[in-house]
């Protein structure tokens, strides 16, 4: 069969949230991209085949303003926007069509690599087949990126990786073990389970197993008490876990069979099993894709480690965030009878750029739980949320190593750029702000009809697009009227302006996702986040006469941008009229370009 050759700049291998985040944001700063995934559907762990929620640094919405922004929350606000209902069918559909859909980019679903072709340190191509169409394919390029989780692209290219745990000698961390050893967290299988309205028996197929009460010790499993997430009866378990006391990849196919005769016989127990308010519930939806939660580790110039997170450190060369607690499994998963995780909770700390590119493969980067990080730290780093952002840091340097025609250790010498790339882009890096001197609103002076005490209008060009602990970053109005609330820029000069971005309120100390559990979706705003604006006009002025204005309707996006198409003007006024549920206006940042 003829193999077809396709040649792009960067190949993003892996559809998972951060290979999708890291495509999209490749493409957008001008690189030809390609993202090679091997299932039908985007998303990974967050798609309709594993059903997972995005957690983050936000912790549950306990942490304030602490949300992932950039990509990610340009695609959860669509999803807000198009699927209140939480069905992670409509979310494939997103992902799907936010990836499809944009420029330079192209999709190749049901691709499954087979081959890499490496020469001297450096990925030269990499093979795949389509199942779907029967095809085969020469992907070639100048960066690749692993997203693939498994760390798949990375191992077979001769990268230096990791698995298990590191004895906590190596790199002084308290709290790993005394001795190292090749033991992981686990896979889980989750299930989703329905009220019927009536009495609904179930009978436990011959190769489930058997629980007792005492076999689900520390394991919540009752209708009648559900004050936690994981004690939910509707939204299956994930501490319904195995497989990190064998090899997660190698030995995937057993660790599923015993998953789901683990899975069978819980649902027995609740059902037959003693009174767990189970009796009118019906299993709807058991997965069978494994969500994975740990395996290979690729080795980058810096390890993250414990201590890092614990001090909440800030790199040089920071390009993410984290602050989901240092989530620890029991590698014996559902058959350890003590607690199901150890949370070892950590401030949010930054992850530096030189983990998320292989020490030894010169043009290999990576995103999502492949990173460069020691177990401990891994336990942290691996939520979604942290992973999608790093793949947008990860897309956006690789664009800038193609632009430079640097490998990506290279882009290290213009770090500076690449972090201000990202902050253009509304991705927060903590202890760094707008420094771009392109950015005409940095020297522009700012009024506004009325602003609330300590919610001044110039905090649109302070440089930082969030509140910050006690710091207010935002410009919130008085009450809106009638006629609105307005805040305008005024340039030193007349020049020809190219674009206005604003970044909106979108409420980030919320969680806005996707989720099967009924506590995480009673504790989320059905509708988009009420602070967000929602109908606003854009005005450019020259010397105090408006020569172009620009009206938005329905707006669901924090961050917006509008081409000016090089109008001179040297005032930029933005009238807000209503939001989706506030009295007040709220804006983080304006931009002038």
């Amino acid at each position: 069969m003829e193999t077809i050759t396709k040649a792009y700049e960067v190949i993003v291998v892996g559809g998972g949230l951060s290979g999708v985040c890291a495509a999209i944001a490749s493409a957008r700063e001008g690189a030809k991209t390609a993202l090679v995934q091997d299932r039908p559907v985007l998303g990974g762990n967050a798609s309709s085949e594993i059903r997972m929620h995005i957690c983050g640094a936000n912790k549950h919405g306990t942490r304030d303003e602490a949300r992932e922004t950039g990509i990610l929350e340009e695609i959860l606000l669509e999803n807000k926007k198009r699927n209140p209902q939480h069905s992670f069918s409509i979310l494939d559909t997103v992902l799907w069509e936010k990836v499809n859909f944009q420029e330079r980019l192209t999709l190749y679903l049901n691709t499954r690599m087979t081959e890499v072709v490496v020469e001297d340190h450096t990925i030269k191509s990499i093979r795949a087949h389509q199942l779907t169409t029967d095809k085969d394919f020469e992907f070639k390029a100048k960066i690749f990126i692993d997203c693939t989780g498994d760390a798949t692209l990375a191992y077979r290219a001769g990268a230096d990786y990791r698995v298990g745990r590191e004895a906590k000698s190596e790199l002084g961390e308290t709290f790993a073990p005394e001795k190292s050893d090749n033991r992981t967290m686990g896979n889980t299988l989750m299930f989703r389970a329905i009220d019927y309205g009536k009495s609904m028996p179930f009978e436990k197929p011959s190769w489930a197993y058997t629980f007792t009460e005492k076999d689900l010790v520390n394991r919540g499993h009752s209708a009648i008490n559900n004050e936690l997430e994981h004690y939910e009866i509707d939204s299956g378990y994930w501490w319904i876990e195995l497989g990190g006391m064998e090899d997660t990849i190698g030995d995937a196919e057993e660790i599923r069979d015993e998953l789901l005769k683990t899975v069978y016989g819980v649902w027995d127990h609740i059902k037959n099993g003693g009174e767990h308010g189970a009796q009118n519930y019906v299993l709807d939806w058991v997965q069978f894709l494994p969500g994975k939660r740990e395996s290979r580790r690729i080795e980058g110039d810096y390890i993250l480690k414990e201590q890092d997170l614990l001090e909440g450190k800030v790199f040089e060369d920071a390009v993410a965030y984290g602050g989901w607690p240092m989530d620890m499994h029991p590698p014996e998963g559902f058959k350890y009878r003590g607690p199901s995780t150890n949370y070892i909770q950590v401030p949010i700390y930054t992850i530096p750029y030189r983990s998320y590119y292989s020490r030894n493969i010169h043009n290999l980067m990576m995103a999502g739980r492949n990173i460069s990080a020691s177990h401990m730290a891994f336990g942290s780093t691996r939520v979604m949320g942290t992973c999608a952002i790093g793949g947008q840091a990860v897309g956006t340097a690789a664009a800038l190593a193609i632009h430079y025609g640097c490998e990506p250790r290279g882009v290290l010498e213009y770090k500076t750029e690449l972090q201000q790339k990202l902050l253009k882009a509304d991705c927060f890096i903590p202890g760094f702000r707008n420094e771009d001197k392109k950015d005409k609103a940095l020297n522009a002076k700012v009024k506004a009809s009325s602003q609330k005490r300590g919610y001044d209008a110039t905090h649109v060009i302070n440089g930082i697009a969030r509140n910050v602990e006690k710091e207010m970053n935002a410009w919130i109005s008085q009450e809106l009227g009638a006629s609105g609330e307005w805040i305008e820029l005024k340039l030193k000069e007349q020049m020809p302006i190219q674009e206005v971005r604003i970044t909106f309120d979108s409420d980030l100390g919320t969680e806005i996702m996707t989720t099967l559990s009924e506590t995480v979706r009673s504790n989320q705003r059905e509708q988009l986040p009420e602070t967000l604006v929602k109908d606003y006009e854009v005005e450019l002025l020259l010397e105090d006469e408006v020569i172009y204005s620009k009206q938005v309707k329905n707006n669901y996006q924090r961050h917006v941008i509008h081409s000016m198409a090089n109008r001179r003007a040297n005032q930029v006024r933005i009238k807000i009229y209503t939001t989706w549920g506030n009295k007040e206006a709220s804006i983080y940042e304006v931009r002038i370009y």
